[in-house]
């Protein structure tokens, strides 16, 4: 029984005999029960508390039955009082267990609560005593002392300073062992650093210096906890970021990026995102004024910091993943984020002092001595470095300094350093062709180049062909490029795949092949190789792709060569059949190695025929065939039947998996390209609304959601389109649970663009329609995003459809206020609109129009009168309304009929003088196959009765 129920039932006594006291037995128990109490309240009175406890808890044991158990038991506490500060609290209280209502045990139990720290519940305990004694003036002044020290406990805990105080001493105290508590004040360090109060608070107490001391500690765990709450002093505060760095030191900062710890690394680069954040950009809170006037200019700063991370570029000591990291960081904070900013000459900069640096690490080849440690996606990732900073050039005077130095700097390798010198430079027309390709175009016409590419592709060195061959696949892309390589390094090429002992020469031979191959696209008239020949190449391709015995890197090539096969439809065929070769991508795809991104992305566009075609015109093909001029052919096998069984594969491979991870990945590699490539597989594997509630279940939604916001126009508007397919068919709180539905709006709202397609603007109307009709909340996110002036666009639209998924769509939007309230305004023609579509032959539409009508009449009055304005057949449409055959309409029509009678006698009036009041006769009566059109028919007509308009029959009907 729990202390705050009811006291248990006394057990059965049985007593024998007629004897009414204790037998022998209960005589000897009672004393052995008082020689134990008495010695425990000796030693007690002696101070002797340890020794005190055990008698007290032998006589607690030796209780024989409820009556004198409670005030036996309520002695017990004063000696385990003292035993408190030594973690030895006592166990149950046996009194309150026999009997709630003691106040004695309640109230000893409430000091033994209160010296263990359990305030709450020893507060609890004194209002029970409170309630059973309300005269008590002791138990009332112990319940307003407690709830004093209690206000005291809590200002004293929220107090930030004692919080700050209390942290750093546990993080920096080197004789703390206790991992948890110090897991727990770093975390408690960082959360406290986000909130501007307590950001500020660190950094008034010292905090900077402290932190410092922490990062000196050399433990990661301390390391980590520093950087991260630096991290958080720094966010969107630029004099503080400032302050810091002045401390901290710029040499210092970057080298972070470069330690050995990988977790340490990261966060070393977020921190420097957040500071080159806060610089650029400065403060965003509403005290810009004052930080404006302690900084003025942050550009030295800026350069200053990026000058060091360009020196972590080929720095010896710099960690593989630290590189990485310095280029990621590059990346995003050097190139305009906006074209429309004019000031590029941070880009400018970073290209005179850094450029040869990049190209350093982009030309690195691993098993050259004293090379450069890199990882797999370094060099992938330099070379994005370089096209970012190519695209943020304004002209062609820049462009042309770009393209020299580039070409200074791959001449003065290829000259005069011999063998390795000229890998080097080969290396670094590969990174360019990655990246900026037309400064790779530019730099493979130097002299020697592509000569010296197909004479090293014949090297009996591995290194040398590797590099070669690299260079040979990524040089093929152009088509003038192709062909010159088609004619003159084939042969090699075939030459390499067929008598190199090493696999991962022969898979990179195989993928210039494939890339060769697949020169005509998805053209079916042109091929390049003999038929069967990609079949073969394919087959290969994935036997590779499937051997785990091969490293990661060298079955991405693999992969490479499906990207290029696969626009072959047979091959497409093949592979989806492949279904150890197909999760064997999807396993690439979700590992560490980012660079296989846009590989796998393009095979899946490629299997699922996402990419953009246009049935051409046929009086176009007739003009075409006449003119003797070259036609592209589908292959029978990229029809939409075939497509489709396609993607009912690759989703049972578990495609949507491998797209979600790919999404998820921070790194660089995941371009804007690559984004609007994974954008079109999504759309395509919700084509079918079948397959849509597999997707979500996945994780596409989620997914989906960044995709429609970032990336490419045509990217966002892809993934725009695959959220609103979800929408239209799923219920949007289970597709999109929490907060994750009001991202939603969005995208949603920028498929009603004009410039979008009309099914785009179709399928967006849909699903807002679905949204709008969900919350109050969710009509408010799509009135903020301006949704309704265009909503009310298409409902002037020619087509069908969109008028009346525009119509459906303000129909549930009419519940906002904000839009029941655009009806009234004076010169719209809103309202007429409805009227009009009411008395329309499409029956959906009259059924969208006259609902909102129904809507709007029964909220606002005024409307009532303003119907009977906008057009001069508003009865006539009325009364087609209650003469429908639909059930619905004719509900909807009676119930704007009954709303607009009680809103004005004279319109009540002019109703009954028409054919109105025979209609309603009519369907009063129909109690029993139209209840609900009965019921407000029935309405109406005593809505008229009471205004005197008509009067009842003899038997009341």
């Amino acid at each position: 029984c729990s202390a705050s129920g009811p006291p248990p039932p006394p057990p059965i006594m049985v007593r024998g005999g007629g004897d009414s006291g204790a037998g022998p037995p209960e005589r000897l128990f009672a004393r052995g029960r008082r020689d134990w109490r008495q010695e425990g309240n000796r030693l007690f009175q002696a101070g002797d508390y340890a020794a005190a406890l055990p008698p007290n808890t032998r006589a607690w044991s030796l209780c024989a039955g409820p009556p004198e158990a409670p005030v036996l038991h309520a002695t017990g506490p004063p000696a385990t009082l003292k035993l408190v500060s030594g973690g030895r609290a006592p166990g149950p209280w046996r009194a309150i267990e026999a009997d709630g209502h003691d106040v004695k045990a309640l109230f000893r139990r409430s000091q033994a609560l209160q010296k263990l720290g359990r305030l709450d519940q020893a507060v609890y305990d004194l209002r029970r005593c409170v309630s059973l004694e309300p005269r008590n003036k002791a138990f009332q002044e112990a319940l307003h002392d407690l709830g004093s020290s209690m206000q005291e406990k809590m200002k004293f805990m929220s107090c930030t300073d004692s919080k700050v105080e209390q942290m750093f001493q546990i993080l920096l105290d080197p004789k703390e062992t206790d991992t948890d508590k110090k897991q727990k004040a770093a975390q408690n360090l960082i959360v406290l650093a986000r909130e501007e109060a307590g950001a500020e608070k660190i950094f008034q107490s010292d905090g900077v210096r402290l932190l410092l001391r922490m990062l000196d500690t050399g433990r990661e765990d301390v390391m980590l906890a520093a950087l991260r709450t630096l991290a958080g002093l720094c966010s969107g505060h630029r004099s503080r970021t400032m302050a810091i760095l002045a401390e901290l030191g710029a040499p210092r900062v970057s080298a972070m990026l470069g330690v050995e710890h990988k977790q340490v690394s990261l966060a070393a680069c977020n921190l420097l995102q957040v500071m080159f954040d806060a610089l650029k950009e400065g403060l965003q809170r509403d005290f810009r004024g004052k930080e404006e006037a302690l900084v003025l200019d942050p550009s030295k700063e800026l350069k200053l910091l990026i000058g060091h991370l360009l020196e972590m570029l080929n720095r010896e000591g710099t960690s593989a993943h630290g590189r990485d990291n310095t280029l990621n960081l590059l990346i995003k904070v050097v190139p305009r984020k906006s074209l429309r900013d004019p000031n590029n000459s941070l880009t400018l900069w970073v290209i005179d002092q850094g450029l040869k640096k990049i190209l350093e690490v982009g030309g690195t080849v691993c098993e050259a001595p004293d090379s450069l440690t890199v990882t797999e996606n370094s060099r992938m990732s330099a070379a994005i470095l370089l096209s970012r900073l190519y695209s943020d050039l304004k002209c062609d005077a820049e462009r042309e300094n770009f393209h020299r130095l580039c070409e200074d700097y791959v001449r003065s390798w290829f000259e005069g350093h011999g063998l390795a010198g000229k890998l080097r430079a080969i290396q670094t027309a590969s990174c360019l062709l990655q990246g900026p390709s037309e400064a790779g175009n530019q730099v493979l016409e130097l002299e020697g180049i592509m000569e010296s590419v197909l004479a090293l592709c014949a090297s009996v060195r591995e290194v040398d062909q590797l590099v070669a061959v690299e260079a040979l696949i990524h040089a093929a892309d152009k088509a003038k490029r192709a062909s010159f390589i088609t004619a003159n390094g084939v042969t090699l090429l075939k030459n390499i795949y067929k008598c190199s002992g090493r696999d991962s020469i022969r898979i990179r031979a195989l993928v210039g092949l494939c890339k060769l191959g697949s020169a005509g696209g998805t053209d079916f008239s042109m091929k390049q190789f003999a038929e069967g020949s990609t079949l073969k190449l394919a087959k290969q391709c994935r036997k590779w792709l499937c051997n785990e015995a091969i490293d990661a890197g060298t079955r991405r090539w693999a992969v490479e060569g499906l990207a290029y096969l696969t626009f072959d439809a047979d091959v497409k065929e093949e592979f989806v059949e492949d279904k150890a070769a197909v999760q064997a991508m999807f396993q690439l795809a979700k590992s560490e190695d980012r660079s296989v991104l846009f590989a796998v992305a393009s095979t899946l566009v490629n299997c699922t025929n996402s990419y953009d075609h246009k049935e051409p015109d046929p009086q176009m093909l007739e003009l075409a065939k006449y003119a003797k001029q070259h036609v592209p052919e589908r292959h029978p096998k990229d029809e939409p039947g075939c497509v489709r069984r396609r993607v009912r594969k690759l989703l049972a491979a578990g495609v949507v998996s491998a797209l979600t991870c790919m999404v998820k990945s921070e790194n660089p590699v995941l371009t804007n390209s690559c984004r609007e490539l994974i954008s079109r597989v999504f759309l395509a594997v919700v084509e079918e609304a079948a397959d849509r509630g597999s997707v979500v279940a996945q994780g596409g939604g989620k997914a989906l959601i960044p995709l429609s916001l970032e990336g490419t126009e045509v990217g966002q508007a892809k993934a725009a389109q695959a959220l609103a397919k979800i929408t239209i068919t799923s219920n949007p709180d289970m597709a999109f649970p929490g907060e994750r539905i009001y991202e939603v709006v969005r995208p949603l709202v920028s498929l009603l663009h004009l410039h979008r397609t009309g099914l785009e603007n179709f399928e967006g109307l849909m699903a807002l329609t679905n949204l709008a009709g969900i919350s109050e909340r969710l009509r408010q996110k799509i009135l903020k995003e301006k949704a309704v002036p265009m909503i009310e666009g298409y409902m002037f639209e020619e087509h069908e459809l969109l008028r009346l998924a525009a119509t459906e769509c303000m129909c549930n939007m009419a519940m906002s206020t904000e839009v029941q309230e655009l009806f009234l305004a004076e010169g719209s023609d809103r309202l007429k609109l409805l009227v009009l579509y009411s008395g329309e032959d499409d029956e959906k539409l009259r059924r969208a129009a006259s609902g909102t009508l129904a809507m709007l009449t029964s909220v606002l009055p005024q409307i009532c009168g303003k119907v009977t304005q906008v057009t001069a057949h508003w009865l006539e449409i009325l009364q087609a309304l209650l003469l429908s055959p639909n059930v619905e309409l004719q509900h909807r029509g009676t119930v704007i009929v009954l709303n607009m009678m009680a809103a004005d006698r004279e319109i009540a009036a002019k109703l009954m003088e028409s054919e109105m009041l025979e209609i309603l006769s009519v369907l009063a009566k129909e109690e029993r196959n139209k209840p609900r059109v009965a019921q407000a028919a029935k309405e109406c007509l005593a809505q008229a009765v009471a205004y005197g308009l008509i009067k009842p029959n003899v038997n009341g009907e």
